[in-house]
């Protein structure tokens, strides 16, 4: 069990372009009153995740993931998955000693692109990048669930940069 603290972000330009990257599908199979239950793959590798609620004001939650067998993630996917399965790939930067998760999104989220960065407090200072234009971390939109269920393009207008 651990504690997740994350910052998200919109990004602009393509800071990514050299960075390692790693092609995710994910999917969620439940979410009953502080809980959701996700199911991730990566090339050869699965794991079931529990995330708690975000308390309001606060950028931390309670984390709890586990490796599981891929062909039973697959099944999982297949088969309970609740909503679209969001794929995404994710590129991982250091800048100025923290490291960065840059997400491209395919698919229905196709176009969105967020950066987040994982904290060990939420006290914890951090350089920005220049890249990272908008912080979206309060809006629970574009938490990946919630993509799942109403993807990027029905709100990506509003984020339109000037």
């Amino acid at each position: 069990m651990s504690i997740e603290i994350e910052k998200k972000f919109l990004v602009q330009g393509q800071p990514w372009l050299e960075a390692p990257f790693q092609l995710l599908r994910q999917g969620y199979i439940a979410k009953e009153g502080k809980a959701t239950v996700r199911v991730r793959t990566s090339q050869n590798q699965a794991w079931l995740t529990i995330k708690g609620q975000t308390p309001e004001n606060s950028f931390s939650r309670l984390e709890c993931e586990y490796s599981i067998p891929l062909d039973d993630a697959n099944l999982m996917l297949t088969e309970l998955a609740t909503s679209t399965i969001i794929s995404k790939k994710r590129y991982t930067l250091e800048h100025q000693g923290f490291e960065w998760t840059i997400d491209v999104f395919d698919g229905d989220n196709q176009g969105l692109v967020l950066a987040e960065i994982e904290l060990p407090s939420e006290e914890t200072e951090f350089p920005l990048p220049t890249w990272a234009y908008r912080e979206v971390t309060f809006d629970h939109r574009f938490a990946n669930s919630a993509l799942s269920k109403f993807p990027w393009p029905h709100f990506s207008e509003e984020f339109t940069r000037e």
